[in-house]
């Protein structure tokens, strides 16, 4: 604001910044302000963008480029008392020097403290029913079938019918494994990658939390 504070956005900014003390988000902010800065005094490209738009506090921390007073937006959006959620704040950084953001990061929070975000899926009912029935042999339309007909909530008790239909007898050794390796490996992690753009900073050592 270089022609001073308006006092409407003063008032505003009072009333966010109580919210954030309220809440204990003032380190996050501050984290992100700190980050962005590096990225700034460095001359790397960077793009606050999402709801954090939606915050004077925000746009005075030039994390977003922005003024909220230019787009009709609720704050609430942002950060709730009600909702108790972690604002969400997003930050994109030039992808050819993104990793000298990460590296600075690592160095002022300590490798300990800080972590790239991984991506986990796990098995649900159609994938772990493709996968077992993949291993046992079953053909890829019967097993289409088994997910379009049954209950899945039912588990084993109501799959009898449609395991027949699969071409196994439920008291059979084929059809008891399918239905306890199903079963058995639903949640069970089946992939993990590095998340597009996740970052984890600890207070404390990461491995005493995760």
């Amino acid at each position: 604001f270089p022609e001073g504070v308006p006092e409407d956005i003063n008032q505003t900014i009072e009333n966010e910044l109580r919210l954030i003390e309220d809440l204990k988000y003032h380190y996050y902010f501050l984290t992100i302000h700190d980050i962005v800065m590096f990225a700034k005094q460095q001359g790397i490209l960077y793009q606050g963008r999402g709801s954090a738009a939606n915050s004077v506090v925000c746009y005075c921390l030039e994390i977003t480029a922005v003024d909220p007073r230019q787009i009709s937006v609720l704050f609430e959006r942002f950060i709730s008392k009600e909702r108790r959620e972690p604002p969400d704040i997003d930050v994109d950084f030039e992808h050819e020097r993104r990793e000298e953001v990460i590296q600075y990061i690592y160095k002022k929070y300590g490798r300990e403290r800080a972590a790239l975000a991984a991506t986990v899926i796990s098995y649900r009912f159609k994938s772990a029913v493709r996968e077992v029935g993949k291993a046992l042999g079953i053909e890829e339309t019967q097993l289409d079938f088994f997910i379009k007909n049954v209950n899945r909530r039912d588990r084993s008790q109501g799959w009898q019918a449609q395991i027949i239909e699969l071409g196994l007898q439920p008291e059979s050794l084929k059809g008891q494994q399918f239905i306890q390796l199903v079963n058995e490996i639903i949640g069970f992690h089946r992939h993990l990658s590095q998340h597009v753009g996740g970052f984890v900073i600890s207070s404390g050592p990461l491995y005493e939390l995760v």
